[in-house]
């Protein structure tokens, strides 16, 4: 448990740190968070027998490089602005990877098939595709405060469903997936989950107080539950894979994937909920 605090508090500082310093700051942070999140992955699926194109995910990482530097390579490359647009960015996360991978059952048919180019689509939809939303989120007008909704989503969720668990838990939500969660514990999740984030819209109302305080009980209600089927999601890729933890590069924690399940889910839900419904941009 020191161990687990220790990091957690360098983690939490890292973090805080990337999110203020700039929008280019925060790009590379989630670039290498979702190298190591892909690497994570296919390294698990590759322990149930599949041989994912791993360069090609590697490579897709690198558009979140774009997105976050398109203002520096628009300057040196003369590009309409709609090609650096995140929805044109978005569209490349699907594309290349599809132009890249397909080919291989053609000309590398004797070491990949299409379940292996199905692994490698899969693991950048979960871990390029859904870390890009952080970005976009950042990115937005006051993104350093919309940003805060994501994460405290996930932790708030996580943190309330264990002591939750551990003080009234009795029935098991899905023991073949994830024995030690329960019932109770996933409902006192989504009541933290809300109160947590009601009270932080509170406390930053000089900032977020253009939202009214209801909206944060749908996203608390939202993340709640998002996250912790972002978690059993995780949960059940590890079981396949026959593994306990994604990695060791987070002390205490495991691996990125480990500590950023509930995020990845999250991030998504949050940015369309502020782009949509609130018209945020």
């Amino acid at each position: 448990m020191k161990v687990r605090i220790i990091s957690s508090a360098i983690g939490l500082f890292l973090l805080i740190a990337t999110v203020l310093i700039s929008k280019e700051t925060f790009a590379f942070a989630v670039f290498i968070l979702s190298v190591i999140a892909t690497r994570e992955f296919y390294d698990a699926v590759s322990k149930a027998g599949y041989n994912p194109v791993k360069s090609i995910g590697y490579i897709s990482c690198s558009i979140i490089l774009l997105l976050g530097f398109k203002d520096q390579i628009g300057s040196i490359i003369s590009l309409p602005d709609e090609f650096l647009s995140g929805q044109v960015v978005l569209l490349l996360v699907l594309f290349i990877p599809l132009i890249l991978s397909l080919p291989m059952t053609v000309f590398f048919h004797e070491k990949y098939n299409i379940a292996d180019i199905a692994m490698t689509i899969t693991g950048i939809f979960y871990t390029v595709f859904m870390f890009m939303f952080l970005y976009l989120t950042r990115e937005l007008n006051d993104g350093t405060y919309y940003i805060w909704i994501i994460f405290i989503g996930a932790w708030a969720t996580d943190t309330f469903a264990y002591f939750g668990g551990l003080t009234f838990g009795k029935n098991k939500l899905t023991p073949v997936i994830s024995p030690n969660k329960t019932v109770e514990g996933a409902i006192t999740g989504v009541l933290g989950c809300v109160v947590s984030l009601v009270l932080y819209g509170f406390l930053a109302k000089e900032n977020l107080g253009h939202i009214p305080l209801f909206h944060f009980v749908i996203m608390g209600f939202l993340s709640g539950i998002i996250s912790q089927i972002g978690d059993l999601t995780a949960s059940a890729i590890k079981r396949f894979s026959k593994i306990k933890d994604y990695g060791n590069i987070i002390p205490g924690h495991g691996g990125v994937l480990d500590r950023f399940d509930s995020v990845l889910l999250i991030s998504p839900i949050i940015f369309f909920y502020l782009y949509f419904i609130l018209q945020l941009h």
